[in-house]
């Protein structure tokens, strides 16, 4: 994997500060377990209140560790006073999500000044081993950083 390096020399604390606001990450147990320029491993524990009706985790849980893996892998790499938000991505879903411990691991392809392209893979381990169970392609773009929609009130309150 090509090594790149990063536009802000804080990027780890920057990184770091911004997954913990993402209040659907700390819902889901899901952390860091790793971060470098351009790469991000997350980890979460296997709990079935996040599964489906056949005892699997549930695909939109395991997209959403993907998801943020990219989006995070990206925003390694941003300029300081950056921000990063998804705009599209592929999810493949290649093997029933079982395990009692699940890592989404994503690094960046292609670094750019405003879209940034990443890959993900999602692993679940048991019997000692990682199994593939779904993988991601993923489009992130760089923002201005602004204020957190929740402090500027709900969407869904009157103006």
């Amino acid at each position: 994997m090509a090594r790149f390096e990063p536009k802000n020399p804080d990027f780890r604390n920057v990184a770091a500060e911004t997954f913990g606001r993402q209040q659907a990450m700390r819902t889901l147990g899901i952390s860091i377990a790793r971060l470098e320029p351009g790469e991000v491993d997350l980890a979460m524990a296997y709990s079935s209140e996040f599964t489906q009706q056949n005892g699997f985790v549930h695909a939109g849980i395991i997209t959403a560790g993907l998801d943020t893996a990219c989006g995070i892998a990206a925003f390694t790499l941003m300029p300081a006073g950056s921000d990063i938000l998804t705009v599209e991505f592929k999810t493949n879903l290649l093997a029933p999500a079982m395990g009692t411990r699940f890592l989404f691991r994503a690094a960046v392809i292609k670094p750019g000044r405003t879209l940034t392209i990443c890959e993900a893979r999602a692993c679940a381990e048991r019997d000692g081993a990682e199994h593939l169970v779904a993988t991601m392609t993923g489009t992130l773009m760089a923002l201005p950083r602004r204020e957190p929609a929740n402090s500027r009130g709900s969407a869904l309150a009157p103006a």
